[in-house]
Protein backbone atom coordinates (compact mmCIF):
# COMPACT_ATOMS: atom_id res chain seq x y z
CA UNK A 1 0.00 0.00 0.00
CA UNK A 2 1.41 3.36 -0.56
CA UNK A 3 1.69 5.58 2.55
CA UNK A 4 0.29 9.30 2.43
CA UNK A 5 2.28 11.99 3.25
CA UNK A 6 0.73 14.31 6.10
CA UNK A 7 3.56 16.41 7.21
CA UNK A 8 6.75 17.54 5.58
CA UNK A 9 9.85 19.27 6.41
CA UNK A 10 11.39 21.54 2.91
CA UNK A 11 15.39 22.23 4.03
CA UNK A 12 16.42 24.60 1.62
CA UNK A 13 20.10 26.12 1.67
CA UNK A 14 20.53 29.57 0.65
CA UNK A 15 23.34 31.37 -0.14
CA UNK A 16 23.04 34.85 -2.20
CA UNK A 17 19.71 34.22 -3.82
CA UNK A 18 18.10 37.48 -3.67
CA UNK A 19 17.55 37.32 -7.27
CA UNK A 20 15.74 33.98 -6.81
CA UNK A 21 13.97 34.95 -3.33
CA UNK A 22 10.49 36.24 -5.07
CA UNK A 23 9.91 32.86 -7.02
CA UNK A 24 11.05 31.10 -4.50
CA UNK A 25 8.73 32.63 -2.10
CA UNK A 26 5.90 32.55 -4.46
CA UNK A 27 6.40 28.70 -4.77
CA UNK A 28 6.07 27.91 -1.41
CA UNK A 29 3.04 30.10 -1.09
CA UNK A 30 1.29 28.70 -3.84
CA UNK A 31 2.29 25.26 -2.30
CA UNK A 32 1.31 26.09 1.04
CA UNK A 33 -2.44 27.50 -0.29
CA UNK A 34 -2.97 24.51 -2.92
CA UNK A 35 -2.01 21.54 -0.48
CA UNK A 36 -3.64 22.94 2.63
CA UNK A 37 -4.23 18.97 4.07
CA UNK A 38 -0.58 18.74 4.21
CA UNK A 39 1.07 20.13 7.13
CA UNK A 40 4.39 21.78 5.11
CA UNK A 41 7.21 23.64 7.23
CA UNK A 42 10.07 25.32 5.07
CA UNK A 43 12.80 25.54 6.86
CA UNK A 44 15.52 28.35 4.73
CA UNK A 45 18.89 28.30 5.95
CA UNK A 46 20.50 31.32 5.12
CA UNK A 47 24.56 29.77 4.74
CA UNK A 48 26.20 33.67 5.81
CA UNK A 49 24.89 36.02 2.31
CA UNK A 50 26.83 38.79 1.48
CA UNK A 51 24.01 39.91 -0.84
CA UNK A 52 20.05 41.61 0.56
CA UNK A 53 18.80 37.50 1.91
CA UNK A 54 18.57 37.27 4.84
CA UNK A 55 16.72 40.77 4.96
CA UNK A 56 14.62 39.34 2.40
CA UNK A 57 14.15 36.09 4.46
CA UNK A 58 13.85 37.78 7.38
CA UNK A 59 11.06 39.62 6.27
CA UNK A 60 9.54 36.44 5.03
CA UNK A 61 9.60 34.54 7.88
CA UNK A 62 8.15 37.16 10.26
CA UNK A 63 4.90 37.25 7.99
CA UNK A 64 4.67 33.14 7.76
CA UNK A 65 4.74 30.89 10.78
CA UNK A 66 5.21 28.18 8.17
CA UNK A 67 8.63 29.55 6.59
CA UNK A 68 11.54 29.38 9.36
CA UNK A 69 14.35 30.82 9.49
CA UNK A 70 18.08 29.75 10.12
CA UNK A 71 20.57 32.09 9.61
CA UNK A 72 24.50 31.24 9.42
CA UNK A 73 27.05 34.26 9.84
CA UNK A 74 29.40 33.31 7.69
CA UNK A 75 29.12 30.50 4.58
CA UNK A 76 30.11 27.27 5.20
CA UNK A 77 28.86 25.36 2.60
CA UNK A 78 26.32 23.51 1.46
CA UNK A 79 26.60 19.87 3.76
CA UNK A 80 26.42 22.43 6.57
CA UNK A 81 23.56 24.15 5.53
CA UNK A 82 21.38 21.38 5.27
CA UNK A 83 22.72 19.67 8.03
CA UNK A 84 21.26 22.73 10.35
CA UNK A 85 18.40 22.21 8.70
CA UNK A 86 17.34 18.89 8.71
CA UNK A 87 18.08 18.85 12.68
CA UNK A 88 16.16 21.80 13.12
CA UNK A 89 13.12 20.25 10.89
CA UNK A 90 10.19 18.98 13.09
CA UNK A 91 7.80 16.69 10.38
CA UNK A 92 7.88 13.19 9.79
CA UNK A 93 9.36 13.51 6.74
CA UNK A 94 12.07 15.82 5.41
CA UNK A 95 12.80 16.79 1.72
CA UNK A 96 15.99 18.89 1.33
CA UNK A 97 15.98 20.76 -2.37
CA UNK A 98 18.23 23.45 -4.24
CA UNK A 99 16.84 27.02 -4.19
CA UNK A 100 16.71 28.03 -7.85
CA UNK A 101 13.70 24.90 -7.90
CA UNK A 102 14.98 22.84 -10.38
CA UNK A 103 12.99 20.39 -9.02
CA UNK A 104 9.76 21.72 -7.94
CA UNK A 105 8.01 21.18 -4.67
CA UNK A 106 4.87 19.15 -5.56
CA UNK A 107 7.80 16.35 -7.08
CA UNK A 108 6.92 14.86 -3.85
CA UNK A 109 3.13 13.86 -3.67
CA UNK A 110 4.13 12.77 -7.08
CA UNK A 111 6.50 10.31 -5.82
CA UNK A 112 4.14 9.52 -2.74
CA UNK A 113 0.95 9.12 -5.68
CA UNK A 114 3.31 6.25 -7.96
CA UNK A 115 5.48 4.63 -5.13
CA UNK A 116 5.47 2.77 -2.04
CA UNK A 117 7.43 5.37 0.07
CA UNK A 118 8.84 3.01 3.36
CA UNK A 119 9.71 5.63 5.65
CA UNK A 120 11.49 3.38 8.37
CA UNK A 121 14.06 1.51 6.07
CA UNK A 122 14.70 3.71 3.17
CA UNK A 123 16.50 7.00 1.94
CA UNK A 124 15.17 8.30 -1.91
CA UNK A 125 17.50 10.29 -4.43
CA UNK A 126 16.08 11.93 -7.16
CA UNK A 127 17.82 10.32 -10.27
CA UNK A 128 18.12 12.67 -13.32
CA UNK A 129 19.67 9.58 -15.23
CA UNK A 130 16.38 7.58 -14.48
CA UNK A 131 14.71 6.08 -17.59
CA UNK A 132 11.80 7.91 -15.83
CA UNK A 133 13.05 11.09 -15.80
CA UNK A 134 12.34 14.00 -17.90
CA UNK A 135 15.35 16.47 -17.63
CA UNK A 136 16.38 19.89 -19.43
CA UNK A 137 20.26 19.63 -19.09
CA UNK A 138 22.91 22.28 -20.42
CA UNK A 139 25.59 20.42 -22.04
CA UNK A 140 28.22 21.73 -20.19
CA UNK A 141 26.69 20.23 -16.99
CA UNK A 142 26.02 17.02 -18.65
CA UNK A 143 29.39 16.59 -19.58
CA UNK A 144 31.01 17.73 -15.48
CA UNK A 145 28.61 15.22 -14.46
CA UNK A 146 29.40 12.26 -16.83
CA UNK A 147 32.75 12.41 -15.31
CA UNK A 148 31.92 12.90 -11.95
CA UNK A 149 29.95 9.58 -12.81
CA UNK A 150 32.86 7.56 -13.48
CA UNK A 151 34.50 8.14 -10.39
CA UNK A 152 30.86 7.80 -8.59
CA UNK A 153 30.84 4.36 -10.14
CA UNK A 154 34.17 3.28 -9.49
CA UNK A 155 34.69 4.12 -5.69
CA UNK A 156 31.27 4.88 -4.24
CA UNK A 157 28.58 2.93 -5.56
CA UNK A 158 28.62 1.13 -8.62
CA UNK A 159 24.61 1.26 -9.00
CA UNK A 160 24.12 4.31 -7.98
CA UNK A 161 23.10 6.45 -11.67
CA UNK A 162 22.47 10.05 -9.70
CA UNK A 163 23.86 11.02 -6.43
CA UNK A 164 24.41 14.70 -6.69
CA UNK A 165 20.27 15.99 -7.44
CA UNK A 166 19.63 17.86 -4.40
CA UNK A 167 15.63 16.40 -4.28
CA UNK A 168 16.50 13.34 -1.43
CA UNK A 169 13.43 12.30 0.81
CA UNK A 170 14.08 10.91 4.36
CA UNK A 171 12.35 9.76 7.83
CA UNK A 172 12.76 12.36 10.44
CA UNK A 173 14.30 9.73 12.28
CA UNK A 174 16.88 8.52 9.54
CA UNK A 175 17.85 11.85 8.27
CA UNK A 176 18.89 13.39 11.84
CA UNK A 177 21.21 10.13 12.09
CA UNK A 178 22.63 10.85 8.98
CA UNK A 179 23.16 14.34 9.35
CA UNK A 180 24.41 13.97 12.76
CA UNK A 181 27.48 11.95 11.17
CA UNK A 182 27.84 14.46 8.81
CA UNK A 183 30.92 16.19 8.49
CA UNK A 184 31.43 17.11 4.89
CA UNK A 185 30.61 20.82 4.35
CA UNK A 186 30.73 21.33 1.04
CA UNK A 187 29.26 20.28 -2.67
CA UNK A 188 30.38 16.74 -1.69
CA UNK A 189 28.05 16.09 1.02
CA UNK A 190 26.31 14.03 -0.50
CA UNK A 191 28.78 11.21 -1.23
CA UNK A 192 29.47 11.18 2.50
CA UNK A 193 25.40 10.47 2.85
CA UNK A 194 25.85 7.61 0.88
CA UNK A 195 28.89 5.98 2.96
CA UNK A 196 26.82 6.82 6.27
CA UNK A 197 23.86 4.75 4.83
CA UNK A 198 26.32 1.96 3.86
CA UNK A 199 27.04 2.38 7.42
CA UNK A 200 23.46 2.29 8.79
CA UNK A 201 22.44 -0.62 6.47
CA UNK A 202 19.87 1.41 5.08
CA UNK A 203 18.60 1.45 1.62
CA UNK A 204 19.08 4.21 -1.21
CA UNK A 205 15.95 4.15 -3.46
CA UNK A 206 16.28 6.62 -6.50
CA UNK A 207 13.18 7.98 -8.04
CA UNK A 208 12.37 9.42 -11.36
CA UNK A 209 12.38 13.41 -11.41
CA UNK A 210 11.40 16.09 -13.69
CA UNK A 211 14.57 18.52 -13.87
CA UNK A 212 14.62 21.87 -15.46
CA UNK A 213 18.44 23.28 -15.89
CA UNK A 214 18.60 27.03 -14.43
CA UNK A 215 21.27 29.38 -15.08
CA UNK A 216 23.44 31.09 -12.34
CA UNK A 217 24.27 27.88 -10.17
CA UNK A 218 27.12 28.81 -7.35
CA UNK A 219 28.86 25.43 -8.36
CA UNK A 220 31.99 26.66 -10.22
CA UNK A 221 31.87 23.72 -13.32
CA UNK A 222 36.28 24.19 -12.77
CA UNK A 223 36.74 24.01 -9.14
CA UNK A 224 34.52 22.03 -7.42
CA UNK A 225 34.54 19.08 -9.63
CA UNK A 226 38.60 18.84 -8.86
CA UNK A 227 37.79 19.33 -4.90
CA UNK A 228 35.01 16.60 -5.63
CA UNK A 229 37.02 14.13 -6.49
CA UNK A 230 39.69 14.68 -3.77
CA UNK A 231 37.04 14.54 -1.81
CA UNK A 232 35.85 10.99 -2.90
CA UNK A 233 38.99 9.95 -2.79
CA UNK A 234 39.70 11.03 1.40
CA UNK A 235 36.03 9.56 2.69
CA UNK A 236 36.68 6.38 0.78
CA UNK A 237 39.68 6.32 2.56
CA UNK A 238 37.65 7.43 6.01
CA UNK A 239 35.18 4.81 5.39
CA UNK A 240 36.77 1.80 4.77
Amino acid sequence: MKEKIKNISFVIPIYNEQNRLKILIKEILFFKKKYKKIDSEFILVNDGSDDKSYQELKKVSENYKFIRLINLQKNYGKGYALKKGVLNAKKNYIVTIDADLSVKFNQILIWFYKYKIDNKNAVYFASRNHKFSKVKFKFHRKFVGLILFVFIYLFVDKNLKDTQCGFKLYSNKIGKKIFKRLTTKGFSHDIEIIFILKKLNKKIYELPVNWIHKDNSKVNLITEPLKFVVNILLLKIKFF
